[in-house]
């Protein structure tokens, strides 16, 4: 017997899952974003302890949200397991106010958005900035956020940093030794080869158990060989999109790094584990985001300088030049639409959205906000300031997916069969093979809502 996407989510009412989310189907009514900050209600916060730890909120965001709504009791929350510790409060319809719903356990943004559990941030948008009552929030923000922000015509999520994906090492390894940062995939495997033989340390290592780390980057390398349509297709669930011939190409390729260069045990191993052995000198290049200096700042030598390189031209035809990036907004802020202070949560966002707030932010985690000169004037750190100059050098040329936010399900089946092609369990063709088969099986399902791009 099938079982809907619904009855899934219903049933997680009673077995939290990740990437699944008990929820009622109907919409709530929204709170005006004209009201004052929930007169004295108190809020309740919840950040993703990841890459940027919760400190920020305490330390940034609360005082200055404070500032101007000093009656608000401001409960603040952190955790790593999103989906597991707030899910069971969707389902029992008493949610928090504001969650960072981020990290590899975030709950389904897709469903969420479905079953009218998000408060529409539209009238957000709308408000005065925190900064100036002439300027509105929507012309604050890089344009980017309200379009990865927006479901079904419908803005629900708030991405607060400009995630900056590529290839992260040291730089005083790679100056010490002599190695250049790669601009084609010949001088990459040809980089690797010297690594290996070196004995100094593995070439390459990803996030072992979250597989999702290395599909990032083989979906960006598919998107440089056959063009932006790669990824607009597998976002529009279209038939055969996985089976693309770039796709075929880049997992090939990948395949061939996982059989020959990665560091011994990188399967078993978690992101913080391979960050950690490459802050040890123990291999040499991992794929991250922008958020990898803070995270591992505790354990990096000070003079480890990380730097960052994208994608190398691939088969010397490729449809997007040599610099394309993949960049996205992310640390994804919601406010439930059953919260019980939800105004307050708008007023919350409103002032996370301040250029002092983000610009104190950027410069307490070392990333780049997506609030609009939020750096300027800052000191930036040495990944920062490579991983910006990356991104001004790619100028237009950036890629982007949302399926994976889309849908769940899909995820899930993706990170699963990346693993398996990294560890020589499946063939390239049965890897893509095998995705497709679960992209046609949620569009098929009528009990999914679907989106397009």
């Amino acid at each position: 017997m099938s079982v809907s996407r619904r009855e899934l989510l219903r049933a997680a009412a009673l077995i939290p899952a990740a990437g699944a989310l008990a929820a009622c189907a109907t919409p709530v009514q929204q709170t005006p974003a004209t009201q004052a900050a929930g007169a004295k209600k108190a809020l309740e916060v919840w950040i993703f302890d990841g890459g940027f730890g919760h400190q920020y909120a305490t330390d940034i965001h609360q005082p200055l949200f404070k500032s101007k709504f000093p009656d608000v009791e401001v409960k603040h929350n952190f955790t790593k397991e999103i989906t597991k510790v707030l899910q069971p409060r969707f389902a029992g319809g008493n949610p928090p106010d504001v969650i960072d719903n981020s990290g590899a356990n975030a709950m389904d943004f897709g469903a969420l958005a479905q079953d009218g559990q998000l408060l529409d941030l539209g009238p957000l948008l709308e408000m005065p900035s925190w900064d100036d009552e002439s300027v509105k929030v929507k012309d604050t923000v890089d344009p980017a956020v309200i379009n990865f922000g927006t479901f079904d015509g419908k803005f629900f999520v708030l991405g607060y940093v400009n995630y900056i994906f590529g290839v992260w090492y040291s730089q005083k390894v790679f100056t010490d030794n002599g190695w250049a940062a790669p601009k084609t995939w010949d001088e990459f495997i040809a980089l690797c080869e010297t690594i290996k033989k070196s004995g100094k340390m593995a070439p390459f290592t990803y996030a072992g158990k979250h597989p999702q780390y290395l599909y990032e980057i083989l979906l960006t390398m598919a998107a440089k060989i056959g063009g932006n349509d790669v990824l607009v297709n597998i976002d529009n669930l279209e038939d055969g999109a996985w089976k693309a011939p770039a796709m075929l190409e880049a997992a090939t390729r990948w395949a061939e790094v996982g059989a020959k260069y990665l560091m011994e045990g990188t399967a078993g191993l978690d992101h913080v584990q391979t960050q950690t052995a490459q802050n040890k000198y123990e291999v040499a290049m991992l794929p991250s985001g922008s958020w990898l200096e803070n995270e591992q700042k505790s354990t990096t030598p000070p003079d480890f300088a990380y730097g960052m390189f994208p994608v190398p031209d691939v088969t010397g035809s490729d449809k997007l030049p040599y610099g394309t990036l993949h960049t996205q907004p992310g640390e994804n802020f919601i406010v439930p639409a059953k919260a019980a202070n939800s105004q307050g949560g708008v007023d919350y966002l409103r002032a996370m959205l301040s250029k002092k707030a983000a610009g104190d932010f950027s410069k307490m985690v070392a990333t780049v906000s997506v609030v609009k000169g939020a750096g300027e004037g800052l000191e930036l750190s040495p990944g920062v300031k490579s991983a910006s100059a990356a991104v001004a050098a790619a100028g237009s040329n950036t890629v982007f997916y949302r399926w994976q936010s889309w849908y769940a399900q899909l995820k899930d089946e993706a990170i699963a069969a990346t693993g398996q092609l990294m560890t020589g369990g499946v063939t390239p063709e049965k890897y893509l093979e095998r995705i497709q088969v679960k992209s046609d099986e949620i569009k098929k399902d009528s009990s999914i809502k679907k989106f397009k791009r």
